[in-house]
């Protein structure tokens, strides 16, 4: 492997990521007392699907890829966008802020995992068409995708928020923010 198939795969894992980061800030500032081994979880998760998704892309080839093109921006809109206002919904209720939306419950986990490696998907198909080997790059990938969700956990816990409301309330604002921009994406650029 030369350097800058190594610079491709490295830079491909960060634009990757960085949905999951984005996801990892807000499940830091809804659990700001989240401990390394319950961050670690759900990095693990977002980094095992980033790393998934690609290899079934890669598998599938060409004859899904059409389908999953025209569906998989709202998929994931549909998913963060859920996410998103059932947690600004418990940010704004007087009754149980954090009663029914825990980051760390395992169907939460999968739908922050599955929302956020999509596009992934679409990389795996690339990866296909190019006729290039995928075992470096989806270990890349992972990797970058584990360092930056742990990052983004330990940023969102120690941004200085109030009241658990507001934290709550800022996550669903931007989990709900990047459903818009998988819209975005899809139909302006």
């Amino acid at each position: 492997m030369s350097y800058s198939h190594f610079m491709i795969f490295l830079l491909t894992g960060i634009g990757l990521s960085v949905d999951s980061f984005a996801v990892s800030v807000s499940c830091g500032l809804m659990k700001q007392e989240i401990r390394f081994a319950q961050a670690a979880r759900i990095a693990f998760a977002l980094a095992l699907f980033q790393t998934l998704f690609p290899v079934a892309g890669w598998l599938a080839g060409n004859a899904l890829q059409p389908l999953l093109h025209s569906i998989g921006h709202w998929l994931a809109f549909c998913l963060l966008g859920f996410t998103g206002f059932k947690m600004i919904a418990e940010g704004t209720s007087s009754e149980g802020i954090f009663k029914d939306f825990n980051p760390l419950q395992l169907k939460i986990m999968l739908w922050m995992a599955v929302a956020t490696s999509l596009d992934s998907l679409v990389v795996g198909f690339t990866f296909g068409f190019l006729d290039s080997p995928i075992i470096l790059p989806v270990l890349i990938i992972g990797s970058v995708t584990f360092i930056a969700s742990m990052l983004g956990m330990l940023f969102g816990k120690h941004i200085p928020v109030s009241r658990s409301q507001q934290s709550l309330i800022l996550g669903g604002v931007i989990l709900t923010g990047m459903a818009v921009k998988v819209l975005a994406d899809h139909f302006w650029f």
